[in-house]
């Protein structure tokens, strides 16, 4: 098996929409149709700050991260923020997940970026144990409040 990553193209459309709507199944959410086409839109869009990578595998993508850059009042330079990460239940456990990440650093890198962050729900098991492998966990509690 040949496995690489690489940035998201226009071809990619219809694999990109198995992948997300099987990451939309997995946090049990929907979107509208028009949101998803946003942000297909937004990610193809050289000129809207996200982005996506996808991991290729032998022809037939089998995840995603999508990021986007966050500004600070704290540092010159913005930091990247991984919103979503995906990868295929048929190919979970191999590493593609890792990957995915690792692969952000040289996103972060180009941009001078001082750090990638991310947030995933606190029963994600699976998922924290691979974070817990390649990040630290952060002290900070995160608050939302919905907008009216």
């Amino acid at each position: 098996m040949s496995a690489i990553i690489r940035p998201i193209r226009t071809t990619d459309r219809s694999q990109w929409d198995t992948l997300w709507q099987g990451y939309l199944s997995f946090y049990e959410h929907e979107l509208s149709s028009e949101q998803t086409e946003l942000t297909w839109n937004r990610l193809i869009d050289e000129d809207f700050e996200m982005h996506g990578l996808v991991v290729e595998l032998d022809g037939e993508l089998v995840g995603l991260a999508h990021v986007s850059f966050t500004h600070s009042s704290w540092a010159q330079n913005r930091d990247l923020y991984l919103e979503d990460l995906f990868v295929s239940p048929t190919v979970r456990g191999q590493g593609f997940g890792k990957a995915l990440i690792l692969a952000l650093d040289e996103v972060a890198r180009e941009e001078g970026a001082r750090k990638v962050w991310w947030e995933t729900h606190k029963d994600n098991a699976v998922a924290r144990r691979l974070y817990d492998s390649v990040a630290e966990l952060s002290e900070f509690v995160k608050y939302t409040r919905a907008v009216d």
